[in-house]
C-alpha cells in the first residue's frame, strides 16, 4: 500500500465513536496529569495500561497516545502560572512564561504555549509518518562516542543558563551530576554513595528531584515572604479585549524561524535514545537565547522563550516514536511504558512492524494528529479557567500544591523515600534561591551526567582506555568542536562585556 492509503486507513481506524471517546478522555486526563506537580505522562500511562488489556490494539494505543500528548502539553499550565514545571519537559517554559504572568500577560503566555505545543506535535508527527524508517537508519549509527559528545555539547548550555554567573552555574551543574551518581553503578551494578541505605540503591527519581527543586523550593520561598493574607492574593489579569489565544498574527509570524528551529531540535533530540524532552526544551531555549539580538531580555517575559521550549518538547514526542517503532528502543521512561504496551498487545517494534502491521502503525500516527487538535481546543477553551487559578490566595493554593507534590512523590515507588528526597531537594532549591544559584544547571547536570558517564566508560572499555576514537569519530568530533565553540564564544562575550563596562 502507498503512504497515502496507509494514512487514510489509519484515520479510518481511529475516527470511530469509540476512538474519538478514548481520545477525548485521554487528552483531558493527560492535561491534568501534566499540569499537576508531581504527576507525569509516565504515571498516566502506567495507571491506564491495565485498562487497555481487553481493548483492541488500535484503541489501546489511541488511548495511550492521547495521554502522552495531553500530559506533555499540560505541563505548560503550572510552569507558566505557578513557576512550577508540571513535567521535566516544561522546565524552560518557566523562564519566560512566569515573568509574563507577572506582567499581567497570563492569557497570552498560555495561548502561545498551547499553539506552539500543537504545532510542535503536528510537525514531528508528519515527519514521523514519512521519514521514520530513513531517520532510524541514521540514529542507529550512534554509539557511545557520539552519545558522550552530545551530552558534553548539551552540558555547555550551563554557560548560557547561569544568569550571568558562570561559576555558580558550574557549581550547580556539578552538584546535579554528583546527585545523579547515587544508586547502582550502571556498568558494574554495585551500590555507590548509598551509605548502606537500601532506598538509595535506585537513585533519586527525576520527578522527585524536579518537583522538590522547583515546587517545594518555591513553596518554602513563598512561605518566607508571605505573612499577610492580603499580600498573598495574586491579581487576576483582565481577560477583556483578549481575542483568540491572546497574541497577534504579527507576533505569530515573527516566531516562524524560532519555532521551526526548535521543532527540528526537539525532533532530533527525541530520536536519540536516553535524552528526551527534559533536555530538548532547554537546548532549544538556549539556542533561541544565543541567536537573539538581545539575549539579556530572555528571562524577563519574552514570548520567544515560551515558543522555543514548548515547540521543542512537543516535537520530541514524534522524535521519540522513531526509535521506538522502527528499532524497538525506548528513548525515555514514557516511551518505555509504550514499548511495554505494544508488546502487551502482540506488536513487536522493528522494521517488520511497518510491513506486517502497517495499519496499526499509521493508526498511531493518525491518533497523534487528532489528539493534537483535541488538545488545542481543550486548552483554548480552558484558558480562562486556567487564568482564574491566579485569583486563589497563595495561603490556600500553595498548601494544596504541596499536598499534590507529596502524593506524586509517594506514588513514584509507593514508599516514603521519594517524599523525603522531594523535601531534601526542596531545601536545596530554597538554598539556591537564597544564594542566587541558578537551578537549571543543576537539573541539566542531573539529566545529562549519567548519559555522559555511561557512554564515556563504555567508549573507553571498547578502546582499551584510549580517548582517541572520541576525537576521530566524525559525528563525535563535530559535537565536541561545537561544544568548545560555545564555551569560547561565551567567554569572549563575557570579556567584551566587562571591557564595555570598564
Amino acid at each position: 500500500m502507498s503512504v497515502g492509503s496507509l494514512i487514510a486507513t489509519g484515520f479510518a481506524a481511529v475516527l470511530t465513536p469509540t476512538g474519538i471517546f478514548l481520545m477525548l478522555v485521554g487528552v483531558a486526563v493527560g492535561i491534568v496529569f501534566g499540569a499537576l506537580p508531581g504527576l507525569s505522562a509516565t504515571m498516566a500511562i502506567a495507571l491506564f495500561l491495565p485498562v487497555t488489556y481487553a481493548m483492541a490494539s488500535t484503541d489501546a494505543m489511541t488511548l495511550l497516545m492521547a495521554l502522552f500528548i495531553g500530559a506533555i502539553s499540560g505541563g505548560l499550565i503550572s510552569a507558566i502560572l505557578l513557576h512550577i514545571p508540571g513535567t521535566p519537559s516544561s522546565v524552560a517554559t518557566c523562564f519566560d512564561g512566569h515573568p509574563m504572568v507577572k506582567k499581567g500577560q497570563a492569557a497570552k503566555a498560555l495561548g502561545i504555549g498551547v499553539v506552539f505545543s500543537f504545532l510542535g506535535t503536528i510537525f514531528s508527527t508528519v515527519l514521523l509518518m514519512f521519514l521514520s524508517p530513513q531517520i532510524a537508519k541514521v540514529a542507529i549509527n550512534f554509539g557511545p562516542y557520539e552519545f558522550f559528545s552530545i551530552a558534553i555539547f548539551s552540558l555547555t548550555m550551563i554557560a548560557t543558563l547561569s544568569s550571568g554567573n558562570m561559576i555558580k552555574g558550574i557549581i550547580a551543574g556539578v552538584i546535579g551530576f554528583m546527585f545523579s551518581t547515587v544508586g547502582t553503578d550502571p556498568i558494574e551494578a554495585t551500590a555507590r554513595f548509598t551509605f548502606g541505605n537500601t532506598n538509595l540503591k535506585g537513585g533519586f527519581d527525576m520527578l522527585a528531584v524536579m518537583v522538590g527543586l522547583f515546587a517545594v523550593g518555591e513553596i518554602i520561598a513563598a512561605a518566607e515572604t508571605s505573612h499577610h493574607k492580603d499580600e498573598e492574593v495574586v491579581t487576576q489579569p483582565s481577560m477583556k479585549g483578549i481575542k483568540g489565544f491572546g497574541f497577534t498574527m504579527k507576533e505569530f509570524a515573527g516566531q516562524w524561524w524560532n519555532a521551526l528551529r526548535s521543532a527540528l531540535i526537539g525532533m532530533g533530540i527525541g530520536i536519540l535514545p536516553g535524552i528526551g524532552g527534559g533536555t530538548s526544551n532547554m537546548l532549544a531555549y538556549t539556542v533561541a537565547k544565543n541567536s537573539d539580538k538581545h539575549p539579556e531580555e530572555f528571562g524577563t517575559g519574552r514570548i520567544d522563550g515560551v515558543v522555543a521550549s514548548e515547540t521543542a518538547n512537543n516535537a520530541t514526542i514524534g522524535g521519540a516514536m522513531v526509535p521506538l517503532l522502527t528499532l524497538g528502543i525506548p528513548g525515555d521512561t514514557t516511551t518505555a511504558m509504550l514499548l511495554g504496551a505494544l508488546t502487551l498487545h502482540g506488536l513487536t517494534p522493528g522494521p517488520l512492524l511497518f510491513q506486517n502491521q502497517a495499519d496499526i502503525v499509521y493508526g498511531i500516527f493518525a491518533a497523534m494528529l487528532v489528539c493534537s487538535v483535541i488538545m488545542l481546543f481543550m486548552e483554548f477553551f480552558g484558558l480562562r479557567v486556567f487564568v482564574k487559578l491566579l485569583t486563589i490566595p497563595k495561603y490556600i493554593l500553595l498548601p494544596c500544591v504541596f499536598v499534590l507534590c507529596t502524593i506524586g512523590a509517594y506514588a513514584l515507588k509507593n514508599n516514603m523515600s521519594q517524599v523525603i528526597a522531594c523535601l531534601i531537594f526542596g531545601a536545596i532549591g530554597f538554598a539556591f534561591k537564597k544564594f542566587g544559584v541558578p537551578t537549571t544547571p543543576f537539573i541539566l547536570g542531573f539529566i545529562l551526567g549519567p548519559l555522559a558517564e555511561v557512554n564515556y566508560r563504555r567508549g573507553l572499555m571498547r578502546t582499551g582506555g584510549s580517548f582517541v576514537p572520541f576525537l576521530t569519530s566524525p559525528i563525535s568530533a563535530v559535537f565536541l568542536l561545537i561544544a568548545v565553540g560555545v564555551v569560547v564564544t561565551y567567554l569572549l562575550r563575557s570579556l567584551m562585556g566587562k571591557k564595555r563596562e570598564a
